[in-house]
């Protein structure tokens, strides 16, 4: 399998479809470009899903909120305490894992022995302003879906919507992953379309099977 990957990732950059970012300066892991027939391809779903899910819809409107929300966003989604992966560290090659994915209490690349297991936040942090301060530290957005709700009593207040309706959003998203793997299907830096739903109470079912 992991034959077959090193092909198909050779393949899409002699293509000009995905190159690895920074590569001329050693590449930097989970952190993809897509080239001049990459981009077009993406460029095409992208267009497709929002003629498909918002423009011939009646009842969807589109959004686009921004890659940083204040940090109370995520302290009151959650985010900020529990969206962690399990991480256990190797004491002699001081190689990192997720501890769900470890067979045995040993290092599997040098078969070291392992730390306890600790969370491991998955947000980037950055800094507002000038000063890298506890007060000014915000995050990149590891999903798009809290730019729609946040933005839920404006969208409302505009389009004044009747139930169900949707709001639909393309947008960059950022996770600082553990372990890295497959290609562009698992890395630190995506891109993902979603819609947001709104029914009646009680209606949740009926409208779930519509979609």
């Amino acid at each position: 399998m992991a034959d077959l990957m090193e092909k198909i990732v050779s393949l899409c950059k002699r293509r000009g479809f995905v190159f690895p970012s920074s590569e001329i300066y050693g590449g930097i892991g989970g952190f993809w470009d897509f080239g001049p027939l990459g981009v077009e391809l993406k460029n095409n779903i992208k267009s497709w899903w929002w003629q498909t899910m918002v423009q011939i819809r009646e009842e969807v409107v589109g959004l686009d909120s921004t890659i940083i929300h204040n940090p109370k966003v995520w302290q009151a989604s959650g985010h900020t305490l529990s969206f962690t992966d399990p991480l256990r560290e190797c004491k002699s090659c001081h190689q990192r894992f997720r501890a769900d994915q470890l067979k045995g209490e040993k290092c599997p690349e040098c078969g070291g022995k392992l730390t306890e297991v600790k969370q491991f936040n998955l947000m980037f942090e950055t800094f507002i302003g000038s000063a890298k301060e506890t007060a000014n530290k915000a995050y990149l957005r590891p999903e798009t879906c809290q730019g729609i709700f946040v933005n839920f009593a404006n969208v409302v207040d505009t389009i004044q919507p009747k139930l169900p309706f949707g709001i639909a959003q393309i947008g960059k998203g950022f996770r600082n992953e553990i372990t890295l793997g497959n290609f562009i299907f698992r890395d630190r830096e995506f891109e993902m379309m979603e819609l947001e739903y709104f029914v009646k109470p009680g209606e949740d079912e009926k409208w779930f099977d519509y979609w």
